[in-house]
């Protein structure tokens, strides 16, 4: 399931992004619904469903844990992505050009949270996202942070793909739940890199 996860999530933003054509209905549909079973939402099924394995999809009409992480994962996508012509996804574990490579989501939150103005209120958000276990409120917090991240730099390529996949594997059980949480906290807290220094004083 894990590399059908991020296989699905990354094929779906492309076709969205299309090249550069961005398919800008939808994206807009896909913003405004926040779960996947919003009317709204019901723009991005026939892209969606067609992607996704059999195994993944719902039986009864309510969301499978692939269908919810998926979604919220392409969701965030597209908010980050509105009033960008440049595709803000990207694998963070690209072996072709660099300029194609992403960075995890929490990883791009910790160079943000290095600006003191920025610091306290994404420490406000992320306290309560590390200590939930309710998959919904999870999602909420990330919202927040996700928009906070495209305030703050709308061009840095984020690995959607691999934060579907966490998704997935935070509504399964506790522990893995708990590994999650650790490792965003993990990617957020960690102390600049030496290997960043030089980046940074680009800045």
């Amino acid at each position: 399931m894990k590399n059908k996860i991020q296989k699905v999530t990354a094929s779906i933003i492309r076709q969205l992004y299309n090249h550069g054509n961005l398919n800008k209905g939808v994206l807009a549909s896909v913003r405004h619904a926040t779960v996947l079973n919003s009317p709204q939402a019901q723009a991005l099924w026939p892209i969606m469903m067609a992607e996704l394995d059999d195994e993944m999809l719902s039986r009864d009409g309510r969301p499978t844990a692939a269908e919810v992480a998926v979604y919220t994962a392409v969701r965030f996508y597209a908010i980050q992505q509105q009033g960008s012509e440049v595709l803000v996804y990207g694998p963070a574990n690209s072996q072709t050009d660099d300029t194609e490579k992403g960075i995890p989501l929490f990883q791009a939150l910790a160079k943000l949270r290095r600006n003191e103005e920025t610091r306290v209120a994404l420490d406000r958000r992320m306290q309560p996202l590390l200590a939930t276990t309710n998959v919904a409120s999870a999602i909420n917090a990330l919202t927040h942070l996700v928009s906070m991240l495209k305030a703050a730099n709308q061009q840095q390529k984020i690995d959607y793909a691999r934060l579907a996949q966490d998704l997935y594997w935070l509504q399964q059980s506790y522990e893995r739940a708990s590994q999650v949480r650790l490792q965003w906290r993990q990617q957020y807290y960690r102390p600049q890199d030496a290997t960043e220094k030089p980046e940074g004083k680009k800045n």
